[in-house]
């Protein structure tokens, strides 16, 4: 996962995954998420979303959610996790912002 934090810039799997634990979801229901919102463009692996998943945690952008009785872990998103999602919801607004004035879109 190579997000660079001083510019803002994640990753569009990163991002998928913090918008995804803004609720609580175990790592199959992620997937569906992504899978779902991109209308299948993104299709992760369960060993790429769980090696995302212990970067993002160890991180502290997510954190386990609930008492994990079984096999399935559910994770929800950090306040620090929100802060770094809508830094880079604010960086693509901008970037299509300046995408449009330079292709003339209306706005």
């Amino acid at each position: 996962m190579k997000d660079n934090v001083k510019s803002g810039a994640l990753t569009e799997v990163t991002f998928f995954i913090l918008l995804a634990l803004y609720t609580p979801r175990h790592g199959y229901a992620i997937m569906q998420f992504i899978d779902e919102k991109t209308g299948g463009r993104l299709v992760l692996g369960a060993g790429s979303l769980y090696g995302a998943l212990n970067t993002l945690n160890e991180k502290g952008w997510i954190e386990p959610y609930g008492n994990d009785n079984g096999r399935t872990k559910e994770y929800i998103i950090t306040p620090t996790g929100k802060e770094i999602a809508e830094k880079e919801l604010l960086r693509l607004r901008n970037l299509v912002k300046i995408a449009g004035d330079i292709v003339g879109e209306e706005k």
